[in-house]
């Protein structure tokens, strides 16, 4: 069973407005409503391609509730844990250029961490536990390492799409797969990276600092796959127009959990990672079988 924690969800409130203008009113052409954060993304292309998972993670308030509503109508298997406060409404502009304005979300106690513990503790030996995004700002950014901590006595892949501490704090306890993009590298090396072949030389950086496999997508570019065997794979991405970059890199993740799980093979893995970021980025909403399965057959 795959199993997603999103801490810090969100009702992604998308609005189209062509050529946007700053300080003055604009309309929307068009908007849509939907269940965002990087665990629950991951979750639903998980199931579009036929993976069994439970997405957990907080919710909070009646924007919580709305979340979760969203999810149960799509048929979305979930398990949040209630908080206090207001679950996060970002909202995400789409026009000349993407704007995004993510809100904060509610505080974490310790109690709440403790109830989450309690589910990840009934993970079973070959599970695979995705931990992904930001977390609310109650929440120190050493809370990954300490679940991978608690898991490390199981024989569970752990897969982390964070940024910074977040991620670099675990990478002592193995994680099975990390997921940076190329911003994401560049911070935690602090550089300017130029090419793939500085792409290849800092994700295997991050396998010697303990990652297992590191997967680098470059968007449109594509992505850079180390495994933990050493062995480099690149593939571009396939072409296709861009429409949506709001949640490929999720995709990604699902893609490439889906094809380990079909083949335990990385290079299938990576293939169907790829084709399901690039069907999500070619696609107004989250990808679905048929659009990755087409992408999958061009690489």
């Amino acid at each position: 069973m795959v199993y997603t924690v999103t801490f810090n969800p969100a009702l992604d409130y998308v609005l189209k407005v062509n050529n946007l203008k700053k300080g003055e009113v604009n309309r929307a052409d068009e908007e849509y409503i939907s269940a965002g954060g990087k665990g629950i993304n991951v979750s639903v292309v998980l199931t579009h391609l036929g993976i069994e998972n439970v997405m957990l993670g907080f919710t909070a308030g009646f924007t919580g509730d709305e979340i979760i509503r969203v999810l149960n109508d799509e048929g979305y298997n979930n398990d949040f844990i209630t908080v206090a406060g207001l679950s996060r409404i970002n909202v995400k502009i789409k026009s000349d250029e993407e704007t995004e304005i993510n809100a904060t979300g509610p505080d974490i106690t310790e109690d709440n961490i403790n109830s989450l513990f309690d589910k990840l503790d009934k993970l079973k030996e070959d599970d695979i536990l995705v931990l992904a995004g930001s977390v609310p700002k109650s929440l120190h950014s050493d809370i990954y390492m300490n679940i991978m901590e608690r898991m490390a006595s199981k024989n569970i892949k752990c897969i982390v799409d964070a940024a910074n501490d977040l991620l670099l704090n675990v990478l002592k306890y193995h994680p099975f797969l990390i997921k940076p993009n190329k911003y994401e590298l560049e911070e935690l090396f602090n550089v300017t990276i130029n090419d793939n072949n500085e792409v290849v030389e800092y994700a295997k950086k991050l396998t010697e600092l303990g990652a297992k496999n590191v997967l680098v997508s470059l968007g449109r570019e594509g992505a850079v796959f180390v495994s933990e065997d050493g062995t480099v794979y690149e593939k571009s991405a396939p072409k296709g127009k861009a429409v949506n970059s709001v949640g490929a890199g999720d995709s990604m993740v699902a893609g490439f959990i889906t094809g380990y799980i079909e083949k335990q093979e990385y290079l299938h893995a990576f293939k169907m990672g790829i084709s399901a970021g690039s069907a999500s980025a070619f696609s107004k909403y989250l990808a679905t079988k048929e659009e990755v399965e087409k992408l999958y057959k061009t690489l």
